[in-house]
């Protein structure tokens, strides 16, 4: 019932540029909220108690419907006209910030319509479900369980303030005040109010989606690219970070964090990689140039974020397979970004580096520190399980792509991109996902939700253990 109010808003756009487009919204809207009291009005005087396994069990079906639900407006849209199947991949690519796009032509889209894409990707952003941990326990409905269940990374259970519902809104002040003034700076840059709102939406929320075909390279400003740039990076570092440095008006905090030095200097040698490359082999006119997109690429596709400013699935060489893989380290855990997560990759080489020097002198205890802190090897056991789960769906899926006929570049891409979410992928997949088969679409809506959920929360309700009682 709550997600039926997210349609609303496109309707006010549709009013303001005078578009005959809101009926789909207002239809959605209703069908969304008679759906909700539906489900809700029999049950409403049975309250009980939370236990970790619903927490996990209400996070998938969260994302599951409302990304079903969310598909209405698309379906029931004139323009674009879309399959259930298309419709369903576009509105899970945008809740789960993923960018994978099926519409060709965003250009002459109703703008109703593009925002709505632009505000799933932000809705998506910092999670449906931090959301409703702010406004569950207001309804006598413990939330710890759904925070444990949704906050990525390794380590779930530190909380910024004493109280759950206090930590979900500080999250979301955080992330609404770095919204508005990404949505500035783009306005203040050269973009209209509403290019500036739309794209401030997917930049915070590390989506890619763009109201535009050509995405960010459409503007045709490296202003505006490097404010996209600053953004990304923002939004790609730990949000617990900005609350305390925020909280005690230092950037102390960041200095300190290893995982936050580890993802600045990961895109820092990802990005000086991208320049030189493009510009040794003549890609660009000048080393100025070259600079600008190597620099935006690097961060943009780094971050997981997937904004283009040119066909960088086109570039000749190493570079597009290396701009892929480093979608895998994605952001720091607790940010918007998607990836495997820099203090998972941190960890790994941690592990590893400990069983070599475990060969070297075997009877040493070697513990494994991040920071000062040392690591429990429980911790520990849960990365490299992740890390074999992670490959283990990458490999499977793109099995099942390549037997549906498509090449080993495009299939093991868009598994790639949609699992890391990243959105655009190599080969067929470069520039949108429209060419694939409906069976392929639903796959990788798949991959999606595994990478929005970090694969043991989605996986887990496959377990036969988790269903006993």
């Amino acid at each position: 019932m709550v997600f039926s109010l997210t349609m609303l808003p496109p309707v006010l756009v549709s009013f303001i540029y005078s578009e005959n487009s809101a009926a789909p919204f207002l239809l959605g809207f209703a069908l969304t909220l008679i759906m909700g009291l539906i489900i809700w009005l029999p049950v409403r005087e049975h309250i009980r108690e939370l236990r970790l396994r619903d927490g996990f069990f209400i996070v998938v079906m969260f994302w599951t419907v409302l990304g079903a639900v969310g598909a209405l407006p698309f379906v029931l849209s004139e323009m674009p006209q879309m399959s259930l199947t298309d419709a369903i991949f576009e509105s899970f690519s945008g809740l789960t910030t993923t960018g994978a796009t099926v519409i060709v032509g965003l250009d002459e889209l109703p703008r109703a319509i593009l925002f709505y894409r632009q505000q799933l990707q932000w809705l998506g952003g910092m999670g449906i479900i931090v959301l409703a941990v702010a406004i569950l326990p207001m309804l006598g409905i413990g939330g710890m369980q759904l925070y444990r269940a949704e906050t990525p990374g390794p380590m779930k259970d530190n909380k910024l303030t004493p109280r759950i519902t206090e930590t979900a809104k500080a999250l979301w002040y955080i992330y609404l005040g770095l919204t508005i003034a990404c949505a500035l700076a783009y306005w203040l840059s050269g973009m209209s109010g509403f290019d500036a709102i739309a794209h401030s939406f997917s930049t915070i929320a590390i989506g890619g989606f763009s109201t535009h075909d050509a995405s960010i390279g459409y503007f045709d400003s490296h202003l505006i690219e490097m404010v996209a740039v600053i953004f990304m990076l923002l939004a790609g570092i730990n949000f617990a970070l900005h609350f305390i440095s925020w909280r005690s008006f230092s950037i102390m905090p960041y200095l300190r964090d290893p995982e936050a030095r580890a993802y600045l200097s990961h895109l820092f040698i990802l990005a000086i990689l991208t320049v030189v490359y493009l510009y040794a082999n003549g890609l660009f006119p000048t080393f100025n140039d070259a600079l600008y997109d190597g620099l935006f690429h690097a961060v943009s596709i780094g971050t997981t974020a997937g904004f283009t400013t040119a066909e960088y699935h086109a570039w000749p060489g190493f570079l597009p397979i290396l701009l892929l893989l480093a979608s895998f380290v994605g952001g720091c855990a607790g940010s918007t970004g998607g990836g495997m997560k820099v203090i998972r990759v941190l960890l790994l080489l941690k592990q590893g580096g400990r069983e070599i020097q475990r060969l070297i002198h075997p009877s040493a205890q070697i513990p494994v520190r991040m920071g000062k802190k040392v690591i429990t090897d429980r911790v520990i056991e849960a990365v490299w399980g992740f890390f074999s789960l992670y490959i283990a769906c990458l490999g499977v899926m793109s099995i099942i792509l390549i037997a549906t006929g498509l090449d080993y570049v495009t299939a093991f891409s868009a598994v790639a991109a949609c699992m890391n979410n990243l959105g655009p992928g190599l080969g067929e997949v470069g520039i949108n996902y429209a060419s694939l088969s409906d069976f392929a679409k639903w796959v990788l809506c798949f991959a999606m939700l595994l990478g929005r959920l970090e694969i043991f929360t989605l996986l887990v309700l496959l377990s036969p253990q988790f269903w006993r009682s």
